[in-house]
């Protein structure tokens, strides 16, 4: 194996930076905590038990933090390995989820320690945009075994707020992004999983639910919102992606 690059290493140092900050202020930077932020996650909590529909998969949670989704994953009675690069949100993980099921380790996603086919599903809410795209696709393949899916939830660059927060330093610093992370182009990143070897590929657009939405007009905002998911173009600059694919 080679060794890391100054690039990769100062990559890691980063997101334990950023791991550090979050543990030491709490987890509002990541928008889940609001009413609409709220709805956000529970959708994302559907998708993904609808993705592990088997209860005997052996799943490998990516990014997990502190555990905000794992616990969800935990319930679907999958075998269930969480890893984080943060050793600080990995510790508030352990806190909140005790389940049996569930092990969390400290490890870099880019070049794990586990065998290879070691894993049914590969899963991950908001983390992909943290990694280099490349090695972590190509590490995903390694891990999952033959049939083998992934799925991850992720920011879209195409939305304008987002391509705004991602791309001007002074953006960035003021929502708590790391200074690494970025989003993602779906057509761009349908060719890079298709050269670290997945195969039917889908990525989605969805979510115009903001989570600065207020509580009283939610209600009445999710439809239209969510029916914007079905229309041509007007879709492309959804907030988020719904990406998913297969190791033959």
């Amino acid at each position: 194996m080679t060794a890391p690059s100054p690039v990769h290493d100062e990559r890691i140092l980063h997101e334990q930076e950023h791991g550090k900050w979050v543990a030491e202020h709490g987890e509002t930077v990541w928008n889940w905590s609001s009413p609409a932020g709220r709805y956000r996650w529970a959708r994302r909590v559907a998708l993904f038990r609808s993705f592990l529909a088997d209860s005997g998969m052996r799943v490998l949670e990516v990014g997990c933090g502190t555990g905000l989704f794992t616990a969800e994953i935990a319930a679907t009675g999958c075998r269930v390995t969480a890893i984080d690069i943060s050793p600080d949100l990995l510790a508030l993980a352990r806190k909140r989820v005790t389940a049996d099921n569930v092990s969390f380790v400290l490890e870099d996603a880019h070049a794990t320690s586990f065998d290879s086919a070691s894993f049914d599903a590969v899963i991950g809410s908001s983390c992909l945009h943290h990694l280099d795209i490349d090695k972590a696709t190509k590490e995903f393949h390694r891990l999952l075994r033959p049939g083998g899916r992934m799925m991850f939830t992720e920011p879209n660059m195409l939305n304008p707020q987002i391509a705004l927060q991602k791309n001007i330093p002074w953006l960035k610093r003021l929502a708590g992004d790391s200074r690494d992370e970025t989003a993602f182009v779906r057509f761009l990143l349908e060719r890079q999983l298709k050269r670290s070897g997945f195969t039917a590929i889908s990525i989605i657009p969805f979510d115009f639910v903001h989570p600065a939405i207020p509580e009283c007009v939610l209600p009445k905002l999710v439809p239209v919102l969510t029916g914007l998911e079905s229309l041509p173009l007007l879709r492309e600059i959804a907030g988020s992606l719904i990406i998913s694919g297969t190791r033959p």
